[in-house]
């Protein structure tokens, strides 16, 4: 048990009196996450209909995309650790209020730079409020098959809301315009809002500590600089002057963090965190599940849309059986986990996705619907599920509750870091095995690459899981040392 004088610098006891139900709490997080994740995918389908009201040109459109990615990515670590210092539900609802605002800015928006300003701006919010989310719920549900049951629904929603991104867009765009891939934001965005102020106690962990300010620079300026160098290799490719120089330049200032936070006596990310093999060891295999998984849905949009003809809205249908699959994989881990382990449910899972994998790199040119898409991508995405709800527990556990929020931003900065890298990888891979091919047989050979090339990875990750993750006796052992002291325990 912690000492009181320890939880009471988490949540005082007037807070503690009058905490609300526990499932409003988790509720009020999921949502924020659903719309954080929502709006990464959600304008890809709404993207040539942008093109044509606005007039932007096709380097412009991709900033459409990139701009919320950028800043969402940039921000992440200072935004979890400013809901250390100055309150979770105050950054959630300041996240969630910048997200909404913007959202209603990018669909009025009449040119081209309002709408990219407008995005920026919600990949902010969207940084500010996405660690938020998994901070307050890990606070509001103690450790245990309660929080792994808990932590389970917010990966299910938040896979859902980026599983449900191409459908919603393709029914948006179809029904109405592509303004209301943004203004639906608007409605939930202030729902949510309401039902937070109401649902959500305060709570922090800063101990009366200040904001480390040349660290949240750095970490943001290296971050959203790798970020640009990542997103440039599309059009620019790896050896172009306009990647390399952002890339080396991001690395150079995150180096530059490590060594300012290393001699800070406030450090925004104290580096003893990393010596908690949970921490390190689930955040190494949430980069790499990530780089792997993440470009499933967008090559499987382009191999139903430019191989297999379907329409938008079809090829979002098409994909409504995986969109469920990492749904029910995330909701049965915790039931897995507690006679498995988080560790061996973490594999299971990867192994799963890895055999999905490598079943859609089977795929041609003529594939029949139920073989090239719903049933490896059943399988896929339910290994997802199953391997992202145990990850995101063991990356949280162990952690001083005054970290909560900084481990929660590190857990979404390396699920995002890894997704773009992996797709910018992924779609360099495809387009040297298509050489400039527009073929169907063309196209189906390197969307076939990159599936095979992600199962590969996953193979790699599945075998780092099982000889790095802690398994439950060491969980429990760093977390009740955690508790204790208050200091992140040594290694093991």
């Amino acid at each position: 048990m912690a000492p009181m004088s320890r939880a009471a610098t988490d949540i005082s006891p007037s807070v503690r009196r009058s905490a609300p139900p526990t499932w409003l709490v988790v509720a009020a997080a999921c949502a924020g996450q659903f719309l954080v994740v929502l709006d990464v995918s959600v304008v890809n389908v709404a993207l040539p209909s942008m093109r044509a009201d606005l007039g932007l040109s096709a380097p412009g459109l991709q900033w459409v995309v990139n701009a919320y990615s950028i800043a969402f990515a940039g921000f992440m670590l200072m935004g979890g650790r400013a809901g250390d210092l100055y309150g979770r539900k105050r950054m959630f609802l300041i996240g969630l209020g910048l997200f909404t605002l913007a959202s209603l800015a990018g669909g009025i928006a009449q040119e081209g730079w309002q709408l990219l300003a407008a995005r920026a701006a919600q990949g902010l919010g969207a940084a500010v409020l996405a660690p938020s989310t998994l901070t307050i719920l890990t606070s509001a549900v103690p450790e245990g098959a309660a929080r792994a049951r808990a932590i389970a629904t917010w990966t299910a929603v938040g896979a859902g809301g980026g599983a449900a991104g191409g459908f919603v867009g393709g029914v948006l765009v179809d029904t109405l315009s592509w303004r209301w891939v943004l203004l639906i934001n608007v409605p939930v965005g202030a729902l949510v809002l309401a039902g937070a102020v109401l649902s959500l106690t305060e709570s922090r962990g800063g101990d009366g500590r200040r904001l480390d300010l040349p660290g949240a620079l750095l970490v943001t300026a290296g971050l959203a600089t790798l970020s640009y160098g990542i997103v440039q290799t599309e059009a620019e490719g790896w050896a172009a002057a306009a990647t390399l120089v952002p890339l080396c330049a991001g690395l150079v200032l995150l180096g530059l963090f490590l060594l300012t936070e290393a001699r800070s006596r406030t450090p925004l990310m104290p580096l003893k965190l990393f010596r908690l093999r949970s921490v390190s060891s689930a955040n190494a295999a949430m980069f790499l599940c990530g780089s792997a998984m993440f470009c499933m849905w967008f090559f499987m949009t382009l191999y139903a849309q430019n191989v297999l003809g379907y329409t938008p809205l079809g090829a979002g249908l098409a994909l409504v059986p995986s969109s469920l699959a990492v749904v029910l994989g995330s909701k049965l881990a915790p039931r897995f986990m507690r006679f498995a382990g988080a560790r061996y449910v973490a594999v299971a899972g990867t192994l799963v996705a890895a055999a999905g994998f490598g079943w859609q790199s089977t795929m041609g040119a003529h594939g029949a619907y139920v073989t090239t898409i719903m049933l490896p991508g059943i399988l896929m995405m339910a290994g997802a599920g199953l391997a992202a709800t145990p990850l995101a527990s063991l990356a949280t556990s162990g952690a001083p509750s005054g970290d909560a929020g900084l481990v929660s931003g590190l857990v979404n900065t390396s699920r995002v870091m890894g997704g773009s890298l992996g797709l910018a990888v992924m779609s360099t891979l495809a387009a040297s095995r298509t050489a400039g091919g527009t073929s169907a047989e063309a196209l189906a050979a390197g969307y076939a690459l990159a599936f095979r090339t992600s199962a590969l990875i996953l193979l790699g990750g599945a075998l780092l899981m099982l000889l790095w993750l802690p398994g439950a006796s060491g969980v429990a052992r760093r977390t009740d040392s955690a508790s204790a002291g208050g200091r992140a325990p040594s290694p093991q």
